[in-house]
């Protein structure tokens, strides 16, 4: 059994299982279009080894990996990434509009 290919939800994976995941999906849409692993490699301006390491170990960059999803058009799942839920009160939404933002290049001292 190919190891992207785990029948647990994707929150009860570990990291390592989780960048599996990610490379059988990448490899899924990958062959539903056709495409070869140098074909991609070269759409997404990575050396072949390179995407073959990321199939084979789940292993890329944070770089990489948006190339892929751009040039795969899956940039909506990248976008939901670390996306706050719905506020569940005016309370909560309040709350978050308060939340300070740290500013650049000061440091305390």
């Amino acid at each position: 059994m190919d190891e992207s290919t785990n029948m647990l939800p994707l929150g009860l994976l570990t990291p390592r299982e989780l960048a599996l995941e990610v490379a059988g999906r990448v490899k899924r849409l990958r062959l539903e279009r056709g495409w070869t692993q140098p074909e991609l490699a070269r759409r997404s301006g990575m050396t072949l080894a390179s995407y073959r390491r990321f199939e084979r170990t789940g292993r890329i960059s944070m770089e990489r990996l948006m190339q892929l999803a751009v040039v795969l058009n899956a940039v909506d799942g990248v976008q939901a990434l670390f996306r706050l839920p719905k506020a569940r009160s005016l309370e909560e939404l309040e709350r978050r509009e308060r939340l300070p933002s740290r500013a650049r290049g000061r440091r305390g001292g």
